[in-house]
């Protein structure tokens, strides 16, 4: 696997709030200035409008401020993604790798003067609370949110750990807005998430909840740990990836290269020769080619699309669930001189097959609505069955067969009920199970 040691790499989709940005490597590059000659005309334009600002602008402003906000004009500018990072922001980005910052628990991003939220981070105050992939928000307690910039709507969300502020959200199928009161809290975010859904058929569920420094790894560990209880290797996994806003560009080629044996698993194609890499998958598969069934939706962004896309051009997994997010740029993080940085979208990525999914996202094998579901009502009467009737024959078995046939009726019940309550909680989950039962029993046929 062929890894970067210059660049940091972004593949996060929106502003983490309470700190955080994504990157990839903790090393930082600085470019050398280019050599083309500068625009000397424009520039005293620049000049021009510099002095003018500062000498009838209605309040005395800094040459700082004035300097600072033209350079956060030109990366802004240029795409969604491409930002200035002051030295506190760029201070927030790193640590936002680590797994711990403060805040409400949300990616978000700009969308026609609104922000738009990309994905609640699992177990925070703002996935408790009900905020969505998708939602819109409009106001910040009393403050009106169009008009503002990111980084200001940013630092209206941000606030001490225990203090409150009221997101009123606009939703989609919603008739009137919605307002949620949070309470700011300090977001420990654990990436990698797993527990048996099946023990008597070693069915694992690993879930991703971000691409951090050390996701890959917990991931290993995750695997370990559910073969342990299932007694021996897993026979199958979901891979759940949704809402994973994306994260470090490395994690996601160790996550995918964890189950592939050969091939490419993303390459990156920009200007210059070194945004132009392939990253290829090593020999080893940890799951030994066993069955996996991916879960995104449109809050998997980024990194998540990387996984998705090689393990679905590899035909190494089953993509289930909704069209994902649809970012394919990748973003460098050049640390500037003065401590700030700079957030500059150096490159596009490619799936193995040579898919763009900038703007476009990856489409899942088999969609799947998020629905929830409900039991049917149980019928005043039982239907008949052979045992009902007068005068059946018995089935002839002795009785340790019929003791064992009790005790399989017994543990089948209990499956039933579990699947139901899997069904009524997470019902696209509940799918992926069945199609993983299935890959897994085509498979031992």
């Amino acid at each position: 696997m062929k890894k970067m040691s210059r660049h940091a790499l972004v593949l996060g989709a929106g502003v983490v709030i309470g700190v955080s940005l994504t990157l990839g490597h903790a090393v930082m590059a600085e470019r050398k200035p280019a050599t083309n000659l500068l625009p000397l005309d424009d520039l005293r334009t620049f000049t021009e409008v510099f002095a003018t600002i500062k000498g009838n602008y209605v309040e005395e402003v800094t040459d700082k401020v004035l300097i600072d906000n033209a350079i956060r004009g030109m990366l802004t500018g240029l795409d969604p993604h491409s930002s200035f990072l002051d030295k506190e922001e760029y201070t927030d980005l790193r640590i936002g790798t680590s797994g711990e910052f403060g805040g409400l628990g949300i990616e978000v991003g700009m969308e026609d003067g609104f922000v738009k939220v990309i994905s609640p981070i699992d177990d925070t105050p703002a996935q408790r609370a009900g905020v969505l992939a998708g939602d819109l928000i409009i106001r910040l307690d009393d403050t009106p949110v169009k008009g503002l910039s990111l980084r200001e709507a940013v630092d209206l969300m941000r606030g001490k750990p225990g203090t409150k502020i009221v997101l009123t959200v606009v939703r989609e199928g919603q008739d009137k807005p919605l307002k949620f009161t949070i309470t700011r809290d300090v977001i420990h975010v654990k990436s990698v998430k797993n527990r048996l859904l099946d023990k008597e058929r070693r069915l694992g569920y690993i879930r991703i909840t971000q691409f951090q420094e050390k996701t890959g790894e917990n991931l290993l560990e995750a695997i370990a740990t559910l073969n342990k209880e299932g007694g021996k290797e897993l026979a199958g996994i979901v891979l759940d990836l949704r809402n994973n806003p994306g994260g470090v560009l490395n994690t996601a080629v160790e996550v995918s290269d964890a189950f592939l044996t050969n091939g490419k698993i993303v390459y990156t194609e920009g200007r210059t020769a070194d945004s132009r890499i392939v990253y290829t998958a090593t020999p080893k598969d940890v799951l030994n080619g066993a069955p996996i069934v991916v879960l995104i939706n449109n809050g998997s962004a980024s990194a998540s699309e990387i996984v998705a896309g090689a393990l679905q051009d590899q035909h190494r997994a089953v993509i289930m669930g909704n069209r994902s997010f649809g970012k394919g740029s990748v973003q460098t993080v050049l640390q500037l001189k003065d401590g700030s940085a700079l957030k500059l979208t150096t490159a596009r990525y490619y799936t193995p097959s040579g898919r763009s999914i900038q703007a476009e996202g990856i489409e899942p094998d088999i969609k799947l609505e998020n629905v929830k579901v409900a039991a049917a009502e149980e019928p005043a009467i039982d239907p008949l069955s052979e045992a009902d009737l007068t005068g059946h024959l018995t089935k002839g078995d002795n009785d340790k067969a019929g003791k064992a046939s009790d005790k399989q009726n017994g543990k089948d019940q209990k499956d039933s009920n579990t699947q139901a309550e899997l069904a009524n909680s997470d019902y696209q989950l509940y799918e992926a199970l069945n199609l993983l039962k299935g890959l897994v029993l085509i498979k031992t046929q």
